[in-house]
């Protein structure tokens, strides 16, 4: 009796053909430019890890580092 009652759902129409991929070919312009970005990226990440001090092992800091005070050292 359920059946009498709930409306028929139409099929839906086949999907649409997926588009074309771009051409992978780059141009040496964008080869330069995109060299460029990633020397960049590779420069920023060395330039933050220069300045963590610590490491597996703990602090990585010399006895003589350890010893300087705001007066300077003992």
């Amino acid at each position: 009796m359920g059946s009498i009652f709930k409306p028929k759902i139409p099929s839906l129409p086949p999907p649409a053909p997926p588009p074309e991929p771009p051409e992978a070919e780059i141009s040496p312009e964008e080869k330069e430019i995109i060299a460029k970005e990633q020397a960049a990226i590779r420069r920023r990440k060395k330039g933050k890890s220069s300045t963590i001090l610590t490491g597996p092992l703990g602090i990585q800091e010399d006895e003589e580092d350890k010893l300087e005070t705001l007066l300077g050292k003992k």
